[in-house]
């Protein structure tokens, strides 16, 4: 049974075991995700001034919102700030910086039901992150940049944790995803036609919605069910988010428990370490390989990810 816990005061190891069985935490702002939130803020402000990014849908076409957003979210995955904010905010939560590796962080909208919700804005469906080539140890942090409502957060399906939903998760392989996808997402603007891991059953749409002011952060496994919840607020949603691997869990394959995953390939050669920003291990890594890495050295998301907003 999931359990949410609010600024709980444990350390990272009893956190991370805690997330792996399926809990929820949910953090205070503090001084490190706060300036996160306002790097992002102020991005999002320059780039789509003289609008209000919460109502800008208001008065642009969807076409034109994703080029704005084409521009604004690339700049933000490669600030040069956000490399150092986070291995602050990861180390502030009380993780280990030399044993903590982090991905590049993700700035995500939602935006009102009816305007741009798929490519670059995209909506994302029910799913699990693993479906994605998540590791079982991947654990999530995701931080709202604007107050939010029941109407335009997350959705959390805890019953299936542990539960198998069927899937088609076999037809996704990471490095065949940044070779064909990735880069194409502001081309996708009335419809997305990315073919993505997705339910094959219906399932109980009970949720919760949890609700952390700006700069907040919940924490949860990437092997959580989850969805982008249909915006029917009428005001767009900003949020950031990374993930974050531990490399002793890595190493010993510590994570969630895998109930429906088929993905291929790895994220794993996209984490940095949070004290001096080198990469997982080659021993680590090659743990996750199944075949598919050959592409790996040419399909890598780093080598793409300039290339578009991630998605």
């Amino acid at each position: 049974m999931t359990s949410v816990y609010f600024d709980r005061a444990v350390s990272d190891d009893e956190r991370r075991l805690a997330l792996y069985a399926g809990d929820i935490f949910i953090q205070s702002p503090s001084r490190h995700s706060a300036e996160l939130i306002e790097l992002a803020r102020g991005m999002v402000e320059e780039a789509l001034s003289p609008y209000d990014p919460r109502t800008v849908h208001e008065h642009k076409s969807p076409e034109e919102l994703a080029q704005m957003l084409a521009k604004v979210k690339p700049a933000f995955i490669h600030h040069p700030e956000c490399k150092r904010i986070i291995p602050a905010l990861l180390e502030e939560m009380g993780c280990d910086p030399s044993e903590t590796y982090f991905d590049v962080p993700r700035l995500r909208t939602a935006y009102p039901k009816g305007h741009l919700n798929s490519g670059i804005a995209y909506a994302f469906h029910a799913h699990r992150d693993t479906w994605y080539s998540a590791p079982m140890c991947q654990v999530n942090w995701w931080l709202p940049i604007y107050p939010l409502s029941s109407e335009n957060c997350m959705a959390f399906y805890p019953k299936y944790f542990d539960v198998p939903v069927a899937n088609n998760s076999e037809i996704y392989n990471y490095y065949e995803w940044n070779e064909k996808n990735r880069a194409s997402a502001a081309q996708h603007v009335r419809q997305d036609t990315r073919e993505q891991p997705k339910a094959q059953e219906r399932f109980d749409t009970t949720d919760i919605r949890l609700l952390p002011p700006p700069g907040g952060v919940i924490l949860f496994s990437g092997a959580q069910f989850h969805a982008t919840v249909e915006n029917v607020s009428g005001i767009a949603r900003y949020s950031i988010d990374f993930r974050v691997v531990h490399r002793g869990d890595a190493a010993t394959r510590r994570g969630a428990p895998n109930v429906d995953t088929r993905a291929t390939g790895t994220t794993m050669r996209d984490y940095l370490r949070a004290s001096d920003l080198s990469h997982l291990p080659e021993e680590v890594v090659s743990q996750y390989d199944d075949g598919t890495e050959v592409r790996a050295s040419i399909l890598n998301y780093n080598q793409v990810i300039g290339q578009a907003a991630a998605s």
